[in-house]
Protein backbone atom coordinates (compact mmCIF):
# COMPACT_ATOMS: atom_id res chain seq x y z
CA UNK A 1 0.00 0.00 0.00
CA UNK A 2 2.82 2.38 1.09
CA UNK A 3 4.53 1.57 -2.66
CA UNK A 4 1.41 2.37 -4.55
CA UNK A 5 1.14 5.36 -2.86
CA UNK A 6 4.47 6.36 -3.27
CA UNK A 7 3.95 5.70 -6.87
CA UNK A 8 0.96 7.77 -6.89
CA UNK A 9 2.49 10.70 -5.19
CA UNK A 10 5.30 10.40 -8.18
CA UNK A 11 3.10 10.56 -10.71
CA UNK A 12 0.74 13.45 -9.54
CA UNK A 13 3.98 15.34 -8.79
CA UNK A 14 5.54 14.93 -12.63
CA UNK A 15 1.94 15.50 -13.66
CA UNK A 16 2.30 18.81 -12.12
CA UNK A 17 6.08 19.49 -13.14
CA UNK A 18 5.17 19.20 -16.69
CA UNK A 19 1.92 20.94 -16.36
CA UNK A 20 4.19 24.07 -14.93
CA UNK A 21 6.60 23.82 -17.64
CA UNK A 22 4.01 23.46 -20.25
CA UNK A 23 2.26 26.62 -19.32
CA UNK A 24 5.32 28.27 -19.05
CA UNK A 25 5.43 26.89 -22.97
CA UNK A 26 2.06 28.62 -23.30
CA UNK A 27 3.41 32.03 -22.11
CA UNK A 28 5.86 32.02 -24.54
CA UNK A 29 4.00 30.76 -27.38
CA UNK A 30 0.57 31.76 -27.10
CA UNK A 31 -0.64 34.51 -29.79
CA UNK A 32 -2.79 36.33 -27.59
CA UNK A 33 -2.27 37.07 -23.84
CA UNK A 34 -5.74 35.90 -23.17
CA UNK A 35 -5.18 32.24 -24.64
CA UNK A 36 -1.83 32.37 -22.71
CA UNK A 37 -3.77 32.72 -19.59
CA UNK A 38 -6.27 30.15 -20.36
CA UNK A 39 -3.55 27.65 -21.08
CA UNK A 40 -1.47 28.92 -18.12
CA UNK A 41 -4.40 27.91 -15.68
CA UNK A 42 -5.55 25.27 -16.80
CA UNK A 43 -2.25 23.49 -17.31
CA UNK A 44 -1.07 24.30 -13.47
CA UNK A 45 -4.54 23.68 -11.80
CA UNK A 46 -5.72 20.77 -13.75
CA UNK A 47 -2.23 18.97 -15.51
CA UNK A 48 -3.93 15.57 -15.45
CA UNK A 49 -7.01 16.81 -17.88
CA UNK A 50 -5.11 19.60 -19.94
CA UNK A 51 -1.57 18.46 -20.57
CA UNK A 52 -2.86 16.03 -23.16
CA UNK A 53 -5.18 18.82 -25.15
CA UNK A 54 -2.24 20.97 -25.09
CA UNK A 55 0.14 18.86 -26.52
CA UNK A 56 -1.96 18.78 -29.80
CA UNK A 57 -3.58 22.18 -29.67
CA UNK A 58 -1.60 24.46 -27.71
CA UNK A 59 0.31 26.35 -30.18
CA UNK A 60 -1.27 28.93 -31.96
CA UNK A 61 2.04 30.29 -32.86
CA UNK A 62 3.59 28.30 -35.06
CA UNK A 63 7.02 30.17 -36.23
CA UNK A 64 8.66 27.27 -38.27
CA UNK A 65 5.56 27.10 -40.14
CA UNK A 66 3.91 30.55 -40.38
CA UNK A 67 7.54 31.87 -41.65
CA UNK A 68 7.57 28.38 -44.20
CA UNK A 69 4.05 29.80 -45.24
CA UNK A 70 4.36 33.31 -45.84
CA UNK A 71 7.88 32.98 -48.13
CA UNK A 72 5.58 30.52 -50.64
CA UNK A 73 3.30 32.86 -50.71
CA UNK A 74 4.99 35.46 -51.05
CA UNK A 75 6.61 34.23 -53.62
CA UNK A 76 3.58 33.50 -55.50
CA UNK A 77 2.05 36.35 -54.93
CA UNK A 78 5.14 38.11 -56.62
CA UNK A 79 5.68 35.59 -59.71
CA UNK A 80 2.19 33.69 -59.96
CA UNK A 81 -0.44 36.09 -59.81
CA UNK A 82 -3.33 36.47 -62.31
CA UNK A 83 -2.02 38.69 -65.01
CA UNK A 84 -5.67 40.28 -64.67
CA UNK A 85 -5.16 41.94 -61.94
CA UNK A 86 -2.85 44.91 -62.51
CA UNK A 87 -4.48 45.70 -65.34
CA UNK A 88 -8.45 45.78 -63.86
CA UNK A 89 -7.29 46.41 -60.32
CA UNK A 90 -5.63 50.13 -61.24
CA UNK A 91 -9.07 50.92 -63.52
CA UNK A 92 -11.02 49.80 -60.55
CA UNK A 93 -12.61 52.92 -58.83
CA UNK A 94 -13.49 53.08 -55.31
CA UNK A 95 -17.12 53.05 -54.27
CA UNK A 96 -18.47 56.63 -54.38
CA UNK A 97 -19.96 56.28 -50.99
CA UNK A 98 -17.25 57.26 -48.68
CA UNK A 99 -17.79 54.09 -46.14
CA UNK A 100 -17.35 51.91 -49.58
CA UNK A 101 -13.84 53.60 -50.35
CA UNK A 102 -12.27 53.80 -46.62
CA UNK A 103 -13.45 50.13 -46.26
CA UNK A 104 -11.87 49.24 -50.08
CA UNK A 105 -8.60 50.95 -49.26
CA UNK A 106 -8.27 49.14 -45.50
CA UNK A 107 -9.51 45.95 -46.88
CA UNK A 108 -7.08 45.79 -50.07
CA UNK A 109 -3.93 46.20 -48.13
CA UNK A 110 -4.67 44.08 -45.31
CA UNK A 111 -5.53 41.27 -47.22
CA UNK A 112 -3.49 41.81 -50.27
CA UNK A 113 -5.75 41.19 -53.20
CA UNK A 114 -7.17 43.49 -55.76
CA UNK A 115 -10.64 45.60 -55.97
CA UNK A 116 -12.01 43.99 -58.74
CA UNK A 117 -14.61 45.60 -60.96
CA UNK A 118 -17.06 43.48 -63.72
CA UNK A 119 -18.03 40.47 -61.59
CA UNK A 120 -22.03 39.21 -61.09
CA UNK A 121 -22.22 37.58 -57.50
CA UNK A 122 -25.85 35.90 -56.57
CA UNK A 123 -26.78 34.03 -53.09
CA UNK A 124 -27.23 30.52 -52.69
CA UNK A 125 -29.82 30.25 -50.10
CA UNK A 126 -29.24 26.74 -47.48
CA UNK A 127 -28.10 22.96 -49.31
CA UNK A 128 -30.61 22.47 -52.09
CA UNK A 129 -29.58 25.85 -54.09
CA UNK A 130 -25.63 25.73 -53.31
CA UNK A 131 -25.15 21.77 -54.15
CA UNK A 132 -27.72 22.02 -57.36
CA UNK A 133 -25.74 25.07 -58.93
CA UNK A 134 -22.50 23.32 -58.01
CA UNK A 135 -23.16 19.94 -59.97
CA UNK A 136 -24.40 21.93 -62.28
CA UNK A 137 -21.14 23.66 -63.17
CA UNK A 138 -18.86 20.93 -62.60
CA UNK A 139 -21.34 19.23 -65.27
CA UNK A 140 -20.34 21.69 -67.59
CA UNK A 141 -17.18 22.07 -66.55
CA UNK A 142 -14.62 21.71 -70.19
CA UNK A 143 -11.39 22.62 -68.82
CA UNK A 144 -10.54 21.96 -65.00
CA UNK A 145 -12.18 22.00 -61.47
CA UNK A 146 -10.85 23.18 -58.57
CA UNK A 147 -12.86 21.26 -55.27
CA UNK A 148 -11.69 22.70 -51.89
CA UNK A 149 -13.69 21.54 -48.28
CA UNK A 150 -12.87 21.37 -44.47
CA UNK A 151 -15.08 18.79 -44.41
CA UNK A 152 -15.75 15.95 -46.66
CA UNK A 153 -18.50 13.15 -45.63
CA UNK A 154 -18.72 9.44 -46.91
CA UNK A 155 -22.55 9.46 -47.04
CA UNK A 156 -25.03 10.02 -49.97
CA UNK A 157 -24.02 13.70 -50.71
CA UNK A 158 -20.25 12.72 -50.81
CA UNK A 159 -20.79 10.06 -52.90
CA UNK A 160 -22.73 12.00 -55.76
CA UNK A 161 -19.47 14.54 -55.04
CA UNK A 162 -17.11 11.83 -55.70
CA UNK A 163 -18.91 10.81 -59.20
CA UNK A 164 -19.09 13.80 -60.33
CA UNK A 165 -16.00 14.67 -59.84
CA UNK A 166 -14.92 11.21 -61.20
CA UNK A 167 -16.62 11.31 -64.60
CA UNK A 168 -15.49 14.75 -65.51
CA UNK A 169 -11.91 13.36 -64.81
CA UNK A 170 -12.69 10.32 -67.22
CA UNK A 171 -13.90 13.19 -70.00
CA UNK A 172 -10.37 14.72 -69.67
CA UNK A 173 -11.33 17.35 -67.26
CA UNK A 174 -8.56 18.38 -64.98
CA UNK A 175 -9.85 17.80 -61.61
CA UNK A 176 -8.18 19.08 -58.15
CA UNK A 177 -9.61 18.00 -54.93
CA UNK A 178 -8.01 19.26 -51.35
CA UNK A 179 -9.82 18.55 -48.35
CA UNK A 180 -8.23 19.46 -44.76
CA UNK A 181 -6.88 16.62 -42.95
CA UNK A 182 -8.46 17.22 -39.67
CA UNK A 183 -12.09 18.18 -40.40
CA UNK A 184 -12.42 15.33 -42.87
CA UNK A 185 -10.29 13.24 -40.54
CA UNK A 186 -12.62 10.29 -40.63
CA UNK A 187 -12.89 10.18 -44.64
CA UNK A 188 -12.22 6.48 -45.30
CA UNK A 189 -9.24 5.76 -47.15
CA UNK A 190 -11.45 3.91 -50.00
CA UNK A 191 -12.96 7.56 -50.46
CA UNK A 192 -9.90 8.80 -51.69
CA UNK A 193 -8.06 5.84 -53.32
CA UNK A 194 -11.46 5.64 -55.13
CA UNK A 195 -11.12 9.14 -56.58
CA UNK A 196 -7.33 9.44 -57.08
CA UNK A 197 -8.09 5.72 -59.45
CA UNK A 198 -10.33 7.67 -61.49
CA UNK A 199 -7.99 10.39 -62.00
CA UNK A 200 -8.92 12.82 -59.60
CA UNK A 201 -5.55 14.75 -58.03
CA UNK A 202 -7.15 14.06 -54.45
CA UNK A 203 -4.22 15.56 -51.96
CA UNK A 204 -5.17 16.23 -47.88
CA UNK A 205 -4.25 19.60 -46.51
CA UNK A 206 -1.94 19.71 -43.54
CA UNK A 207 0.39 22.02 -41.74
CA UNK A 208 2.45 19.60 -39.84
CA UNK A 209 4.61 18.31 -42.84
CA UNK A 210 8.00 18.15 -40.89
CA UNK A 211 8.08 15.21 -38.23
CA UNK A 212 8.74 18.00 -35.24
CA UNK A 213 5.22 19.44 -35.89
CA UNK A 214 3.57 16.24 -36.20
CA UNK A 215 1.51 16.39 -33.12
CA UNK A 216 -0.40 20.20 -34.08
CA UNK A 217 -3.50 19.51 -35.13
CA UNK A 218 -4.43 23.59 -34.37
CA UNK A 219 -4.21 24.85 -37.58
CA UNK A 220 -7.10 24.04 -40.13
CA UNK A 221 -8.18 25.07 -43.41
CA UNK A 222 -11.58 25.61 -42.88
CA UNK A 223 -12.18 26.93 -46.70
CA UNK A 224 -14.58 25.59 -49.11
CA UNK A 225 -13.80 26.99 -52.57
CA UNK A 226 -14.99 24.92 -55.80
CA UNK A 227 -14.52 26.55 -59.33
CA UNK A 228 -14.71 25.90 -62.93
CA UNK A 229 -13.09 26.86 -65.88
CA UNK A 230 -11.80 30.47 -64.27
CA UNK A 231 -15.46 31.47 -64.76
CA UNK A 232 -17.70 30.86 -62.06
CA UNK A 233 -16.59 29.91 -58.22
CA UNK A 234 -18.85 29.11 -54.96
CA UNK A 235 -17.30 30.18 -51.97
CA UNK A 236 -19.34 29.86 -48.55
CA UNK A 237 -19.99 27.79 -45.33
CA UNK A 238 -21.33 24.77 -46.88
CA UNK A 239 -19.65 21.56 -46.76
CA UNK A 240 -19.72 17.90 -48.19
CA UNK A 241 -22.17 16.23 -45.61
CA UNK A 242 -26.29 15.10 -45.63
CA UNK A 243 -26.09 16.94 -42.70
CA UNK A 244 -25.73 20.52 -44.81
CA UNK A 245 -28.91 19.59 -46.78
CA UNK A 246 -30.61 19.35 -43.80
CA UNK A 247 -30.46 15.64 -43.43
CA UNK A 248 -28.77 15.17 -39.39
CA UNK A 249 -31.44 15.72 -36.40
CA UNK A 250 -31.61 17.22 -34.61
CA UNK A 251 -29.62 19.82 -36.09
CA UNK A 252 -31.90 19.96 -39.37
CA UNK A 253 -33.27 21.78 -40.99
CA UNK A 254 -29.88 23.15 -41.35
CA UNK A 255 -29.35 27.36 -42.24
CA UNK A 256 -26.48 28.15 -44.49
CA UNK A 257 -25.57 30.45 -47.23
CA UNK A 258 -23.08 30.30 -50.42
CA UNK A 259 -22.25 32.39 -53.23
CA UNK A 260 -21.34 32.11 -56.44
CA UNK A 261 -19.23 34.24 -58.75
CA UNK A 262 -18.69 35.03 -61.99
CA UNK A 263 -16.17 37.95 -63.12
CA UNK A 264 -12.42 38.87 -62.63
CA UNK A 265 -12.69 38.08 -58.57
CA UNK A 266 -12.47 34.09 -59.80
CA UNK A 267 -9.25 34.87 -60.46
CA UNK A 268 -8.93 35.78 -56.76
CA UNK A 269 -10.56 32.98 -55.64
CA UNK A 270 -8.35 30.44 -57.60
CA UNK A 271 -5.31 31.93 -56.05
CA UNK A 272 -6.30 31.40 -52.60
CA UNK A 273 -6.81 27.86 -53.62
CA UNK A 274 -3.43 27.78 -55.40
CA UNK A 275 -1.23 28.90 -52.14
CA UNK A 276 -3.01 26.12 -50.29
CA UNK A 277 -2.89 23.56 -52.75
CA UNK A 278 0.90 24.59 -53.45
CA UNK A 279 1.77 24.16 -49.76
CA UNK A 280 -0.04 20.63 -49.52
CA UNK A 281 1.93 19.43 -52.40
CA UNK A 282 4.82 21.92 -53.38
CA UNK A 283 3.56 22.32 -57.59
CA UNK A 284 1.12 24.47 -59.21
CA UNK A 285 -2.35 23.48 -60.36
CA UNK A 286 -2.65 24.25 -64.17
CA UNK A 287 -5.06 26.74 -64.18
CA UNK A 288 -5.30 28.46 -67.17
CA UNK A 289 -7.74 31.83 -67.05
CA UNK A 290 -10.41 32.23 -70.04
CA UNK A 291 -9.26 35.60 -71.82
CA UNK A 292 -11.54 38.52 -70.90
CA UNK A 293 -14.71 38.88 -72.59
CA UNK A 294 -15.33 42.17 -74.67
CA UNK A 295 -17.81 44.44 -72.58
CA UNK A 296 -20.93 43.51 -74.06
CA UNK A 297 -20.56 40.00 -73.90
CA UNK A 298 -19.08 40.03 -69.80
CA UNK A 299 -22.84 38.93 -69.36
CA UNK A 300 -23.38 35.42 -67.85
CA UNK A 301 -25.48 33.72 -70.66
CA UNK A 302 -26.89 31.07 -68.48
CA UNK A 303 -30.42 31.56 -68.10
CA UNK A 304 -30.94 30.62 -64.74
CA UNK A 305 -28.16 32.89 -63.38
CA UNK A 306 -29.49 36.04 -65.45
CA UNK A 307 -32.78 35.82 -63.91
CA UNK A 308 -31.73 35.56 -60.70
CA UNK A 309 -33.07 39.33 -58.94
CA UNK A 310 -29.96 40.94 -57.64
CA UNK A 311 -27.62 40.05 -60.94
CA UNK A 312 -25.67 42.63 -61.87
CA UNK A 313 -22.49 42.20 -64.00
CA UNK A 314 -20.35 45.65 -62.63
CA UNK A 315 -20.36 44.72 -58.92
CA UNK A 316 -17.15 44.91 -57.51
CA UNK A 317 -15.34 42.33 -55.09
CA UNK A 318 -12.79 41.90 -52.66
CA UNK A 319 -11.32 38.43 -51.95
CA UNK A 320 -10.01 38.41 -48.41
CA UNK A 321 -8.10 35.36 -47.53
CA UNK A 322 -6.76 34.88 -43.96
CA UNK A 323 -4.65 32.39 -41.84
CA UNK A 324 -2.31 31.85 -39.18
CA UNK A 325 0.59 32.92 -41.45
CA UNK A 326 -0.46 36.73 -41.65
CA UNK A 327 1.98 39.08 -40.74
CA UNK A 328 -1.30 40.28 -39.08
CA UNK A 329 -4.74 39.11 -37.76
CA UNK A 330 -6.38 38.96 -40.86
CA UNK A 331 -9.41 37.63 -39.82
CA UNK A 332 -10.23 39.41 -37.11
CA UNK A 333 -8.87 42.82 -38.47
CA UNK A 334 -11.66 42.25 -41.50
CA UNK A 335 -14.18 42.22 -39.05
CA UNK A 336 -12.92 45.33 -36.46
CA UNK A 337 -12.63 47.20 -40.05
CA UNK A 338 -16.15 46.40 -41.03
CA UNK A 339 -17.42 46.72 -37.73
CA UNK A 340 -16.14 50.15 -37.43
CA UNK A 341 -16.99 51.51 -40.69
CA UNK A 342 -20.34 51.01 -40.59
CA UNK A 343 -22.74 53.88 -39.95
CA UNK A 344 -25.77 53.00 -40.32
CA UNK A 345 -26.35 49.23 -39.79
CA UNK A 346 -23.83 46.09 -39.17
CA UNK A 347 -25.87 42.72 -39.48
CA UNK A 348 -24.03 39.75 -38.44
CA UNK A 349 -24.94 35.54 -38.52
CA UNK A 350 -22.32 33.34 -37.46
CA UNK A 351 -22.68 29.98 -35.78
CA UNK A 352 -20.41 30.25 -32.98
CA UNK A 353 -20.58 34.13 -30.98
CA UNK A 354 -17.06 34.07 -29.18
CA UNK A 355 -15.51 37.51 -30.39
CA UNK A 356 -11.71 38.17 -29.17
CA UNK A 357 -11.30 41.65 -26.90
CA UNK A 358 -11.03 43.57 -30.19
CA UNK A 359 -14.03 42.77 -32.01
CA UNK A 360 -15.90 42.86 -29.13
CA UNK A 361 -15.37 46.52 -28.13
CA UNK A 362 -15.89 47.59 -32.13
CA UNK A 363 -19.06 45.97 -31.29
CA UNK A 364 -20.03 47.54 -28.21
CA UNK A 365 -18.80 50.49 -29.87
CA UNK A 366 -21.41 50.42 -32.61
CA UNK A 367 -23.99 50.43 -30.93
CA UNK A 368 -23.13 52.95 -28.61
CA UNK A 369 -22.76 55.11 -31.24
CA UNK A 370 -26.31 54.26 -32.54
CA UNK A 371 -25.62 52.14 -34.99
CA UNK A 372 -28.07 49.34 -35.93
CA UNK A 373 -26.16 46.05 -34.58
CA UNK A 374 -27.33 42.56 -34.51
CA UNK A 375 -25.90 39.41 -34.54
CA UNK A 376 -28.35 36.18 -35.66
CA UNK A 377 -26.73 32.43 -33.97
CA UNK A 378 -28.63 29.36 -33.65
CA UNK A 379 -31.01 28.29 -30.91
CA UNK A 380 -29.59 24.38 -31.57
CA UNK A 381 -26.11 23.62 -30.05
CA UNK A 382 -23.67 21.13 -32.05
CA UNK A 383 -20.42 22.13 -29.47
CA UNK A 384 -21.52 22.12 -25.95
CA UNK A 385 -18.71 24.52 -24.60
CA UNK A 386 -18.69 27.04 -27.66
CA UNK A 387 -22.49 27.18 -27.08
CA UNK A 388 -22.27 27.94 -23.25
CA UNK A 389 -19.73 30.56 -23.87
CA UNK A 390 -21.63 31.92 -26.66
CA UNK A 391 -24.71 32.77 -24.65
CA UNK A 392 -22.75 34.45 -21.75
CA UNK A 393 -21.02 37.12 -24.81
CA UNK A 394 -24.49 37.38 -26.20
CA UNK A 395 -25.94 38.14 -22.69
CA UNK A 396 -22.90 40.87 -21.88
CA UNK A 397 -23.82 42.11 -25.72
CA UNK A 398 -27.08 43.00 -24.48
CA UNK A 399 -25.77 45.61 -21.97
CA UNK A 400 -24.55 47.48 -24.95
CA UNK A 401 -27.40 47.83 -27.15
CA UNK A 402 -26.30 44.98 -29.07
CA UNK A 403 -29.22 42.71 -30.60
CA UNK A 404 -29.01 38.85 -30.31
CA UNK A 405 -31.08 36.79 -32.13
CA UNK A 406 -31.36 32.82 -32.24
CA UNK A 407 -32.25 31.09 -35.17
CA UNK A 408 -35.23 28.65 -34.30
CA UNK A 409 -36.04 26.10 -37.36
CA UNK A 410 -32.80 24.90 -36.99
CA UNK A 411 -29.32 25.46 -36.82
CA UNK A 412 -27.55 28.17 -38.83
CA UNK A 413 -24.30 27.96 -39.95
CA UNK A 414 -24.08 30.52 -42.20
CA UNK A 415 -21.45 33.57 -42.20
CA UNK A 416 -22.66 36.75 -43.57
CA UNK A 417 -21.87 40.14 -42.87
CA UNK A 418 -24.34 43.36 -43.82
CA UNK A 419 -23.28 46.93 -43.61
CA UNK A 420 -25.35 50.28 -44.10
CA UNK A 421 -26.99 49.27 -47.44
CA UNK A 422 -23.76 49.50 -49.36
CA UNK A 423 -21.46 45.83 -49.04
CA UNK A 424 -22.04 42.59 -47.91
CA UNK A 425 -19.20 39.90 -47.16
CA UNK A 426 -20.02 35.77 -47.41
CA UNK A 427 -17.47 33.20 -46.69
CA UNK A 428 -16.13 30.30 -44.51
CA UNK A 429 -15.19 32.97 -41.27
CA UNK A 430 -17.48 32.53 -38.00
CA UNK A 431 -16.70 35.21 -35.20
CA UNK A 432 -14.62 33.33 -32.87
CA UNK A 433 -11.07 32.96 -31.65
CA UNK A 434 -10.49 29.95 -34.18
CA UNK A 435 -11.05 31.52 -37.65
CA UNK A 436 -9.68 34.76 -36.48
CA UNK A 437 -6.19 33.57 -35.50
CA UNK A 438 -5.98 29.11 -36.03
CA UNK A 439 -7.87 28.36 -39.27
CA UNK A 440 -7.59 29.86 -42.76
CA UNK A 441 -10.96 31.65 -44.02
CA UNK A 442 -12.14 33.25 -47.12
CA UNK A 443 -14.56 35.85 -47.49
CA UNK A 444 -15.70 37.66 -50.54
CA UNK A 445 -16.60 41.36 -49.85
CA UNK A 446 -19.48 42.86 -53.05
CA UNK A 447 -19.58 46.38 -52.65
CA UNK A 448 -23.10 46.59 -54.48
CA UNK A 449 -26.30 48.25 -53.31
CA UNK A 450 -28.30 45.64 -55.24
CA UNK A 451 -26.74 42.79 -53.94
CA UNK A 452 -26.82 44.41 -50.61
CA UNK A 453 -30.31 44.89 -51.03
CA UNK A 454 -30.66 40.93 -51.38
CA UNK A 455 -28.75 39.99 -48.90
CA UNK A 456 -30.78 42.59 -46.36
CA UNK A 457 -33.81 40.62 -47.84
CA UNK A 458 -32.37 37.33 -46.79
CA UNK A 459 -31.60 38.29 -43.57
CA UNK A 460 -35.00 39.70 -43.04
CA UNK A 461 -36.32 36.70 -43.47
CA UNK A 462 -33.79 35.10 -41.23
CA UNK A 463 -34.93 37.55 -38.19
CA UNK A 464 -38.37 36.68 -39.03
CA UNK A 465 -37.73 32.73 -38.07
CA UNK A 466 -35.90 34.22 -35.21
CA UNK A 467 -36.76 35.22 -31.18
CA UNK A 468 -34.83 38.27 -30.17
CA UNK A 469 -33.24 37.03 -26.55
CA UNK A 470 -33.72 40.01 -23.52
CA UNK A 471 -31.62 40.25 -20.17
CA UNK A 472 -34.09 38.15 -18.38
CA UNK A 473 -32.51 34.94 -19.62
CA UNK A 474 -29.47 35.12 -18.07
CA UNK A 475 -31.33 36.33 -14.55
CA UNK A 476 -33.83 34.05 -14.73
CA UNK A 477 -31.15 31.31 -15.16
CA UNK A 478 -29.83 28.95 -12.34
CA UNK A 479 -27.02 29.37 -10.55
CA UNK A 480 -25.58 26.39 -11.89
CA UNK A 481 -26.14 26.95 -15.66
CA UNK A 482 -24.55 30.53 -14.95
CA UNK A 483 -21.49 29.12 -13.75
CA UNK A 484 -21.22 27.25 -16.68
CA UNK A 485 -21.45 29.78 -18.77
CA UNK A 486 -18.58 31.79 -17.16
CA UNK A 487 -16.28 28.28 -17.08
CA UNK A 488 -16.98 27.72 -20.57
CA UNK A 489 -16.15 31.44 -21.07
CA UNK A 490 -12.94 31.27 -19.43
CA UNK A 491 -11.82 28.79 -22.14
CA UNK A 492 -12.87 30.86 -25.16
CA UNK A 493 -9.22 32.32 -26.59
CA UNK A 494 -8.50 28.71 -26.78
CA UNK A 495 -11.78 27.18 -28.61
Amino acid sequence: MQFDLLHVGTLVALAHILGVAAACHAILNTRTSQGAIAWAVSLVAMPYLTLIPYLFLGRSKFAGYADARRVENELLRAHAHPPEWDRLASSAQLPAHALGGRLVHSLTRLGGMPFLPGNSVRTLVNGTATFEAIFQAIENARHYVIVQFFIVRDDALGEMFKDALIAKAQQGVRVYFLYDSIGSFDLPHRYVASLRAGGVDTRPFATNRRFVNRLQLNFRNHRKIVSVDGERAFVGGHNVGVEYLGGKPPLSPWRDTHIEVRGPAVASIQFVFTEDWYWATQQLPQLDLPPAPPPDLAAPSDPAYSAHPATGHDMHCLVVPSGPADKQETCSLFFVEAINAARERIWITTPYLVPDEAVFSALRLAALRGVDVRILIPSRRDHVVVFEASKLYAYDSLRAGIRIFRYQPGFLHQKVVLIDSVAAAVGSANLDNRSFRLNFEIMVMTVDRDFAKEVEAMLLADFAESREIDRNEYRHASALRRVLMHVARLFSPIL
